[in-house]
């Protein structure tokens, strides 16, 4: 078993300024980059649309979707929506910007792709400060630092979210009814901890995480989008019912829960470490542009309905996860379990990126007799860090916001903007655009600041232990 990095001799792919394969002019990348300057081509065994879009989708709508009517209560029921459309523009119009400024080093420098951290790489050596230049270098390994505390901080909230909801479904085991309708007090019986309900999964996902090829995954992604896909529906048609007045409900929280929100809510919009190696993978890579542009509108669409709904249907008794929230009955336990089922399968294509870049540069350092083992232990010890982090903040609602805080803000929302001004400014950019960058980036790290100091204090509260034990049961 071989670890695959992506890289140029994983490819038979073309950059052309010319001709396509085929002997046809370049058709441009609808928008992303100088038509009349750069062409990729991928190979004929590469990931189709469809694969792509199923891995952007599985890449974005997870834990941090079901977490979202929550957040929605630590900003309320006008100011919370309007956030979410907003960061939603500002984090889809950054991963554009990522893929424009890939783009353009690769034409410049006749390179056939490169990853975030290539791309800020060359975008600090195109800067006209000379020791940004000199320490270029960094900025790949920084962007390696946040990809790996992002999707690892991903792969810790599945833990904490299967663990959760595991465990309601076994505690309410004997009180689960055929009736669905009733809401009727349940008797919770005892059961295990969630923490070892995380360790009872550990083995599981270890095996999981030794699948290496993106091909492969689509399959398990195929499977667990239509598990989540039937869940969503199902929650919707129970929370679309019986929504109570909402007056009650305030137009905009108080503003010291709103980092909370906005920890989550970034959280949620946090793909972008996938962005990049998706199009990498590609068949059709300039089929990309607009696999991104209709995969996020529906990401959005489902983010804003489902988290207004859901606050709106549970109001101030909303969940950690709103699957949580749901009647114990044997449908709405069956939706639990198949949720579960499709995060389960999610952390293999999370896992993907950060096992990318910290395994294969161990396994090089190794006989390649030895190389397969080393691989292996690799994957063993990085799923069982995840699981033990979670183990050690076990509250669902903070460790999102914490990982979309610290580390989503600033590939997300700090990193691009600053890429595109590092990229463009020696070639002239207009005021506007730069102040533009520069905004986003500010907003980003208000919220990298602040939303961390939030989640911090509720984390040292004698309360988040407590909350951290009940948000398991209903």
């Amino acid at each position: 078993m071989s670890t695959r990095r992506l890289r140029s001799e994983d490819y038979n792919d073309y950059s052309s300024t010319d001709v396509t394969p085929e002997g046809s002019p370049p058709a441009g990348i609808n928008g992303f980059a100088r038509p009349e300057s750069y062409q990729r081509f991928g190979e004929s065994n590469g990931t189709t649309w469809y694969q792509t879009l199923i891995h952007l989708l599985k890449g974005n709508i997870g834990t941090g979707l079901l977490g979202l009517p929550l957040a929605l209560k630590n900003a309320g029921i006008l100011l919370g929506p309007l956030s979410l459309l907003v960061m939603g523009v500002v984090a889809v119009h950054c991963m554009s910007i990522l893929v424009k400024c890939a783009h353009h080093f690769c034409y410049r420098f006749q390179k056939q792709f490169l990853d975030y951290g290539g791309a800020v790489m060359y975008g600090l050596e195109s800067t006209p400060i000379s020791w940004l230049r000199t320490h270029a270098v960094w900025g790949r390994r920084v962007v390696g630092l946040f990809l790996i505390l992002t999707q690892l901080g991903f792969c810790c909230v599945y833990f904490v979210f299967l663990a959760d909801n595991l465990r309601q479904v076994v505690s309410s085991a004997n009180s689960t009814t055929t009736d669905c309708q009733s809401n009727r007090t349940v008797t919770l019986m005892p059961t295990m901890d969630s923490r070892l309900y995380m360790l009872s999964l550990l083995p599981f996902v270890v095996l999981l995480s030794f699948i290496q090829n993106l091909k492969v995954l689509s399959i398990f992604s195929m499977l667990a989008n239509v598990a989540m896909l039937i869940s969503l529906v199902v929650i919707y048609q129970y929370i679309v019912r019986d929504i109570p007045d909402p007056k009650a409900l305030p137009l905009a929280a108080a503003w010291k829960t709103y980092p909370l929100f906005f920890g989550t809510a970034i959280f949620a919009f946090e793909g972008i470490g996938v962005v990049l190696p998706l199009e990498n993978k590609m068949k059709n890579p300039r089929q990309f542009p607009l696999i991104l542009y209709v995969g996020m509108t529906i990401v959005t669409i489902l983010y804003i309905s489902l988290g207004v709904l859901g606050y709106l249907r549970f109001g101030a008794a909303i969940q950690a996860s709103i699957t949580l929230n749901l009647p114990n009955c044997w449908l709405y336990q069956a939706v639990k379990l198949l949720f579960s089922f499709g995060i389960f399968f999610t952390y293999a294509v999370q896992f993907y990126v950060p096992a990318e870049i910290i395994i294969p540069p161990l396994v090089a350092r190794v006989s390649e007799r030895w190389g397969w083992l080393v691989n292996l232990l690799l994957r063993v010890v990085l799923v069982s860090i995840t699981c033990a982090l979670a183990i050690l903040i076990p509250r669902l609602d903070l460790v999102i916001s914490l990982v979309g805080s610290v580390s989503s803000s600033a590939l997300a929302l700090i990193f691009p903007p600053l890429l595109e001004i590092a990229t463009y400014y020696t070639e002239g950019m207009h005021p506007l655009l730069i102040a533009k960058d520069v905004l986003i980036s500010l907003f980003g790290f208000v919220g990298f600041v602040v939303g961390t100091y939030e989640a911090l204090v509720e984390l040292a509260s004698p309360a988040a232990v407590i909350n951290g034990t009940s948000t398991s049961g209903q």
